[in-house]
């Protein structure tokens, strides 16, 4: 055949490709094939834009602060941590309270730039992290200063916030239905809450990473079991924390602990809180890639199947994965800044899911850190995120957050027909229902 023979074959056989291709791809739209509804939340829904993923924000939950007797004027300050005991049973942890203040009217910045208005309508005019004590009281990483460096540096207590509803427990409808204002002045800067699935007493443990402790409780609340650490002193032995962040259980009850915020170690202890090993170095950020080095430290979850301890190394972007006793098993990358993965839970569906600050992402991995789904937006309005701290699924399905920037912490309801797959997995429950 001859050249120009050849490349005209070619030309059609091209066309006809794409033509099949063409022809099968509006087939499989026309039909409502897997082509248009493969991605979608809810298989063949009409409009939208999956803005919140598989779920529908529960506007106005929790009720705010403000509509409480004595704290008109005040809301929710930095949202730390939420953990869903029930669908009736959900704690909070957040830095004190912050006046309720609303945005400024939009004006001209003349003075500046006349073409240039502030407050952009869209925007939040306030960052939560920074405004609730101790954030903005210049102790930076060290966190000795505390509420008295918050005060030192020109804020004002009962003025700019007010600590108090720093543990608060609301029901499916909002209502504060309890409200454990008996710790708030033990507590310098309450990080974590959580109940291990494995302890039938459900107690409750609060890790406070600016007094280098943690907090375990009676399931009512009443009686502190015991402090882990030592109260008020850094350290890093087995009897002293360095900023500790979060903590995760293994089927025995024993459990592991990230440590921390200036810490670089993973420590684990047997189930009465008696200290067994630690591992981890300090790394060099932003990019250390040797195996058991860490920078900051903030995010840990056992695999209840393998029993692998999953390491949220966030200095350097990455989950370090190790056996139960720190030996190195594998890692894999988040990817670069802006993201920035504050935390992550092993779910009962066997993923591993992950909140990243910088994006504003819900993320689903599998174990072995392939990238299954993601899902949110930021903003300060209702169903948007900004600086997703904590998280928790109940029994029922209903996702929560709680958010260190936007303040707070959001319920959100699965959507009627969601795909399973894109719900974040309910939560893991073994001795206790």
């Amino acid at each position: 055949m001859r050249p120009e023979g050849s490349m005209l074959a070619a030309c059609l056989a091209v066309a006809a490709a794409l033509y099949v291709s063409g022809n099968s791809w509006m087939s499989a739209q026309s039909r409502g094939g897997a082509a248009q509804t493969r991605v979608a939340a809810v298989p063949g829904v009409k409009g939208g834009q999956d803005m919140y993923g598989p779920y529908d924000i529960v506007a106005d939950w929790p009720k705010d602060l403000s509509t409480l007797p004595g704290h008109e004027g005040w809301t929710f300050g930095a949202g730390q941590s939420v953990f869903a005991e029930s669908p009736n049973r959900i704690f909070v942890l957040q830095r004190g309270e912050l006046p309720n203040i609303k945005a400024p009217a939009t004006k001209k910045l003349t003075d500046a730039a006349p073409s240039i208005f502030f407050p952009i309508g869209r925007l939040p005019w306030r960052d939560a992290t920074v405004s609730s004590p101790p954030g903005n009281g210049g102790s930076g990483q060290l966190a000795e200063g505390g509420v008295q460096a918050w005060e030192r540096a020109g804020n004002r207590m009962a003025v700019d916030a007010r600590w108090e509803h720093c543990i608060m427990v609301f029901d499916g409808a909002g209502n504060l239905i309890e409200s454990w204002n008996q710790y708030d002045a033990k507590l310098q800067r309450p990080h974590f809450v959580a109940i291990s699935p494995y302890d039938a007493e459900k107690h409750v443990w609060i890790v406070d990473d600016h007094k280098h402790v943690i907090h375990e409780f009676t399931h009512d609340g009443k009686t502190e079991v015991q402090t882990i650490g030592t109260y008020g002193e850094p350290g890093a032995d087995d009897k002293h924390f360095n900023r500790p962040t979060f903590m995760d259980w293994f089927p025995d009850g024993s459990f592991v602990v990230a440590d921390g915020y200036n810490g670089t170690r993973v420590v684990k202890f047997d189930r009465n809180g008696k200290y067994l090993t630690a591992w981890g170095q300090k790394g060099n950020p932003p990019g250390d890639t040797r195996p058991g080095y860490f920078n900051n430290v903030h995010g840990i979850a056992v695999d209840p199947r393998t029993r692998r301890v999953f390491v949220n190394d966030r200095g350097n972007h990455r989950a370090q994965v190790f056996d139960e006793n720190g030996k190195f098993l594998s890692e894999w990358k988040f990817g670069d800044p802006p993201s920035d993965i504050h935390l992550f839970h092993i779910m009962s569906d066997g993923s591993l899911w992950a909140a990243d600050r910088g994006t504003n992402k819900i993320i689903k991995y599998d174990l072995d850190g392939n990238f299954m789904y993601s899902w949110g937006m930021w903003g300060p309005h209702p169903g948007g995120m900004w600086g997703v701290h904590g998280m928790s699924v109940d029994t029922d399905g209903n996702f929560y957050v709680a958010e260190v920037d936007n303040g707070g912490v959001q319920k959100y309801r699965p959507r009627p027909g969601a795909n399973p797959a894109f719900l974040v997995g309910k939560p893991i429950r073994s001795a206790w229902r």
